[in-house]
């Protein structure tokens, strides 16, 4: 059976998964790069690491403040991305569980929506306090609880409402395990950080249609869209009828702002 690392390398290597998942979702993420900066205290002349980068948006703003960034993924796709959309900013394909870097070089590790798709997250905090100078900063941002970040937490409800979990993939780490903020924080202190710190970022994913909620998900997501891609087509109309549902209670005017917040959790090396 396909293990859970080879799953997830080869579902974002599909360029439109990619690139979906940057019109799509990208809109939503981008709005806790200031916090998850700020909390790594990247300012001008930090030499900055970007972990599973994507698209680059969080080293090209911390190019912005005057970083000396370094972007990488193991996705080549995103890396292409990247590229495209960063010409400016050092990108390389790279495994987060074994960075190919000396001890004790960067100023601030930092990972967006990262760590949630590592098949081993506790060998890339390793790696991050590895890499990191004494009193260095590392920084990562996941999705809130389903329970608040309604996007994805109300395409699991209906699944489990309508159709089935268990549809073959294989397991990996709970994609909501960096959500707990008690998890957070004894992870980053069992690695060896110190004064660990966990706070919530409001984000808004803005949508025109909600008839679009399910597609956009299925198609811009490896694990929640592989899981959607094989329901049974009743379970799928139910999904979507579900989704459909869910949007409508954040209707605003002619659009509709579902919440997605992030968490963001931080901590230093000494």
């Amino acid at each position: 059976m396909q293990s859970f690392a080879d799953f997830e390398h080869n579902g974002w290597e599909n360029t439109e998964t990619v690139t979906r998942y940057d019109e799509y979702l990208s809109v939503v993420t981008t709005q806790s790069i200031s916090a998850l900066l700020d909390d790594a205290d990247v300012r001008m002349g930090s030499r900055v690491l970007d972990v599973a980068t994507g698209a680059g948006y969080a080293a090209a703003t911390a190019s912005q403040r005057g970083a000396n960034s370094i972007g990488i993924d193991f996705s080549a796709a995103q890396i292409r991305l990247a590229h495209r959309h960063h010409p400016e900013i050092q990108f390389e394909q790279a495994n987060a569980e074994s960075l190919p870097f000396e001890s004790e070089i960067f100023d601030a590790v930092i990972s967006a929506f990262g760590i949630c798709h590592l098949p081993n997250p506790d060998l890339f905090l390793r790696e991050a306090h590895r890499v990191l100078k004494r009193s260095g900063r590392i920084a990562f941002s996941v999705w809130d609880i389903p329970e608040r970040a309604i996007g994805i937490g109300a395409v699991y409800a209906a699944i489990r409402d309508y159709g089935s979990m268990d549809v073959g993939l294989p397991s990996g780490p709970n994609f909501f395990l960096f959500s707990d903020r008690e998890y957070s924080i004894q992870a980053l202190l069992s690695t060896g950080f110190v004064t660990p710190s966990v706070r919530q970022v409001s984000q808004i994913w803005r949508i025109s249609d909600p008839d679009k909620l399910f597609d956009m998900i299925a198609g811009s997501s490896v694990r929640a869209g592989a899981t959607l891609r094989a329901q049974s087509q009743s379970a799928k109309d139910a999904i979507r009828s579900a989704l459909r549902e869910t949007a409508y209670k954040y209707k605003c005017g002619d659009h509709f702002e579902i919440p997605m917040p992030a968490i963001v959790a931080s901590a230093g090396k000494i």
